[in-house]
């Protein structure tokens, strides 16, 4: 099959890397599909050259590759293409000038595409990135940032409004007065528009606390949760034996909680990432940042050379080196994601984890080893523990400078008994309910520690 009629048109960003002379076979090609970016990647046992350009009308991404054979991989990458793929069509695959093989993308939106190489690492190989980003991006923190703004409004619009008393929980408080009276049997009730659900921690019986919202004042922000199940896509994490892998649990794991908290109208919770796909860790400290976030959890599934370590963790950032020879290998193996995971370097801001690092303070390591060790008090119901105390190392996903933040490994997923656990459904609940109980604890009992 010829792909031609293309190769006239002007190339654009394309990037040259070594290959090998003698024309070698793509081992591998695989779609991430998400709704921020589709990324599709190419894998083979030597370097990459290859060109790209795109082409209008209709929206088309174009890459040709040199110096390979068209084998089973790319013969079979149309299939991997969903027909929900939010940014990709199809795909055509074909031969178009000797030793050049043609990969046309036919795309359902304009983008703007980041093409890129990496090179080995772990099990990997060499691999071509495409990343297909939409030409106007979508924010998946917006919808949450819009939140506060339209219930400050609403508090707004009745700052003028009669205030009535009303005793609620014991004490004397002011809400605006509604068309009739209440009733004996049917009292008058006050809080967010939100339904405040059923707390689903230990005491199920008892009802969430909702913030009260006062006639003629702006209504106190909730609490802002960043949940980040870590890896993703290209980056599996940690493997069993039975072929768990990480990224599926921990995603499983931070759904939960955010349901769990989310019932609780005290809080707001977003994720990292909701599907299947990989996040720069500086993206995922950006991202909460940007949310005022007012705590950061990563969630993680733990792996160790010697398939007897078990026990449940939390981590929290160290600027003094890490406090066990066990948490300072952990930390390099989190640390290794973006270079699993694949990052385009040439995007990244080359400052920012001098920035971070730079403007990292006691106080946020102070607030983290509280939160962590109120954590840690739950996990202990749910699993043994790794270690008594919350350890510390130098995660690069907990270096938002102003934001206390940690890192849970919830098992051993390279201890056999553990990851029959971790597999488990009912592990997995108590799990979340154990986080999110250490996290109610935190701001019950350090509610200053909130952002205003």
């Amino acid at each position: 099959m010829l792909l031609g009629g293309l190769a006239a048109l002007p190339l654009v960003g394309s990037q040259l890397l070594a290959a090998a002379a003698v024309p070698s076979k793509v081992s591998a090609a695989r779609v991430w599909p998400a709704n921020e970016y589709t990324r599709v990647t190419f894998e083979a046992p030597s370097g990459f050259k290859y060109q790209h350009f795109v082409v209008k009308d209709p929206e088309r991404l174009v890459l040709d590759i040199e110096n390979v054979e068209l084998g089973d991989a790319l013969k079979l990458l149309a299939a991997k293409v969903g027909a929900d793929d939010p940014y990709i069509r199809a795909v055509r695959v074909g031969i178009n000038r000797p030793n050049v093989v043609r990969v046309v993308l036919d795309l359902r939106t304009e983008v703007l595409p980041q093409v890129f190489a990496v090179p080995p690492v772990g099990e990997f190989g060499h691999r071509l990135m495409l990343d297909i980003y939409p030409a106007k991006p979508i924010d998946p923190m917006l919808a949450l940032l819009n939140e506060d703004t339209a219930m400050f409004a609403a508090s707004d619009k009745d700052a003028n409004t009669p205030m009535t008393p009303l005793r609620q929980g014991g004490r004397l408080t002011e809400t605006a007065s509604a068309p009739s009276a209440p009733s004996a049997d049917k009292p008058a009730s006050v809080g967010l528009a939100k339904d405040a659900g059923k707390d689903v921690g230990k005491d199920s019986t008892r009802a969430p606390e909702a913030p009260t919202i006062v006639a003629g004042r702006k209504p106190p922000r909730p609490f802002t949760v960043m949940v980040d199940p870590g890896h993703g896509g290209e980056d599996p994490g940690a493997v069993g034996r039975k072929g768990t892998r990480e990224k599926d649990i921990v995603l499983m794991i931070s759904r939960l909680l955010k349901n769990k908290l989310d019932s609780d109208a005290r809080f707001r919770i977003a994720l990292t990432r909701d599907a299947d796909y990989f996040v720069p860790l500086h993206h995922r400290v950006q991202r909460a940042r940007r949310l005022k976030a007012d705590l950061f959890i990563s969630v993680h599934a733990d792996a160790f050379i010697h398939p007897q370590a078990n026990g449940s963790s939390v981590f929290a950032l160290s600027e003094r080196g890490a406090t066990s020879t066990a948490a300072k290998w952990i930390a390099n193996k989190e640390n290794d994601a973006d270079l699993i995971g694949g990052v385009n370097l040439s995007t990244r801001d080359s400052n920012l984890a001098q920035i971070l690092l730079d403007l990292s303070t006691t106080a946020q390591i102070n607030d983290s080893l509280k939160l962590g060790r109120y954590v840690l008090s739950e996990l202990v119901e749910v699993n043994r523990l790794h270690k008594p105390q919350v350890e510390q190392a130098g995660f690069a996903v907990l270096k938002a400078p102003d934001i206390p933040s940690i890192l849970i490994e919830t098992a051993f997923i390279s201890n056999p008994d553990e990851e029959r656990k971790l597999r488990d459904a009912t592990y997995q609940d108590k799990m979340a309910d154990a986080i999110a109980d250490g996290v109610r604890t935190y701001f019950k009992k350090n509610p200053a520690l909130a952002r205003a």
